[in-house]
């Protein structure tokens, strides 16, 4: 059965960041492969930094075609909004169940509020966690801290965010070095976040 880390977020866009975590992920724990899932703009909430869908799904495909064991999902693309987690997992073991078996990719800040999410206890029942460090405050409820399914992954702290890449880039600022040569070329040619 293939192991499959699912790597949720926005990806507005994607950097070297998400991809040095995804990368590290899948080579330094069970994960046969890391699937970023976009999570589609909302028809509620139309934030104007967001890019549309197929944008952003055309930056994360640029950014993984050369790794093997990185891919980009669309499942959310089609699935009923606002999407919440639990309703994607059951979603992908309905497609996939016999074949794959799901995990998430959480940073350490979402590890924190997990019991926030709808559904966690049955998202832990049967998905296991994997938590990569991030600079945050607060600390990990001690109900995850000893948790079978909860694993920490050594990752390298990345501290760059899609926030400050789409602040730079428009005021001018040469943000290249932080993102994969093809999402900066089609970035530029596009004339996204200007």
């Amino acid at each position: 059965m293939k192991q499959i880390g699912l790597y949720f977020g926005t990806f507005n866009p994607i950097h070297i960041g998400h991809l040095v975590i995804a990368n590290h992920m899948v080579e330094y724990s069970p994960l046969d492969e890391v699937w970023f899932v976009i999570t589609p703009q909302s028809p509620f909430k139309t934030k104007q930094s967001l890019l549309d869908n197929n944008h952003r799904y055309q930056m994360v495909f640029e950014a993984v075609q050369e790794y093997q064991k990185l891919k980009v999902s669309t499942v959310e693309f089609d699935l009923p909004q606002p999407n919440y987690t639990i309703h994607t997992l059951l979603h992908l073991k309905e497609k996939y169940g016999k074949d794959y078996s799901f995990s998430l990719l959480l940073g350490e800040d979402n590890l924190k509020s997990f019991h926030k999410w709808k559904n966690y206890e049955q998202i832990l029942q049967h998905h296991h966690l994997y938590v990569y460090p991030r600079i945050s405050g607060g600390s990990i409820p001690e109900q995850f801290k000893k948790h079978a399914k909860v694993h920490t992954i050594d990752a390298p702290i990345m501290e760059i965010s899609s926030t400050f890449i789409r602040k730079a880039q428009k005021a001018g600022k040469n943000v290249r070095p932080l993102l994969p040569e093809a999402v900066w070329k089609f970035m530029d040619e596009m004339n996204f976040y200007r």
